[in-house]
C-alpha cells in the first residue's frame, strides 16, 4: 500500500518502518487482534503526511528546477535487466498490464486509492476498512464504488 501510494520502494518501506516503530510504541500493550487494524490506521495517517511533505518539496523543486525524472527512468531500466524470465513476451504482457494498473491506481484519489487497498489488497471488509481510515461504512462503499468504475474505464481490454 505505501508503495502504491509513494511510487517510491524506499519511501514506501521508510513508512511502513515507522509505521512499525509507531505501533510498539504506542500500542504495545493493547491485544494482539487489535494491532492489524491499528497498523493500518498507522499507516494510512503516514501515506497522508508523506503526501503533505512531498507537496511542500514539490513547490521548492519547482522553484530550484530540480528533476529526478532521469533518476527514475535509470531506476526502471535497471529493474528490467534484473528482472528474467522463460517467457519473455508473456512478462512482457504482465509487466505492462501490472504498469498499467498501477498508474491508474496512482491517478486515483487518495480516499479512493485506500478504500481499494484495504478490500482488495489487505481483504478487509467495510467495517474494518471503515476503522481503519477513521470514517463510515458508508464512505468506504462510496469511495471503493467509485474506485473500482474508475480502474474499470482505465483498464477496459488491458486487464481482466
Amino acid at each position: 500500500m505505501a508503495y502504491i501510494a509513494t511510487g517510491n520502494h524506499d519511501e514506501a518501506l521508510d513508512i511502513v518502518q515507522d509505521t512499525m516503530l509507531k505501533l510498539v510504541q504506542k500500542y504495545a500493550d493493547k491485544p494482539n487482534e487489535e494491532w492489524p487494524s491499528l497498523f493500518i490506521r498507522i499507516l494510512q495517517s503516514r501515506i497522508k503526511d508523506w503526501y503533505r511533505r512531498n507537496q511542500v518539496r514539490s513547490k521548492w523543486r519547482v522553484f530550484l528546477k530540480r528533476d529526478n525524472a532521469e533518476e527514475e527512468e535509470m531506476n526502471r531500466l535497471e529493474q528490467l535487466a534484473v528482472d528474467t524470465t522463460l517467457e519473455p513476451a508473456r512478462t512482457t504482457k504482465n509487466q505492462q498490464a501490472i504498469e498499467q494498473l498501477d498508474v491508474a491506481i496512482r491517478m486515483l484519489p487518495l480516499r479512493q486509492q485506500q478504500a481499494f487497498m484495504l478490500r482488495v489488497w489487505e481483504g478487509l471488509n467495510e467495517a474494518e476498512t471503515a476503522e481503519a481510515m477513521g470514517c463510515s461504512k458508508g464512505s468506504v462503499k462510496t469511495h471503493y464504488s467509485r474506485a473500482i468504475h474508475t480502474l474499470r474505464e482505465k483498464l477496459e481490454g488491458v486487464w481482466p
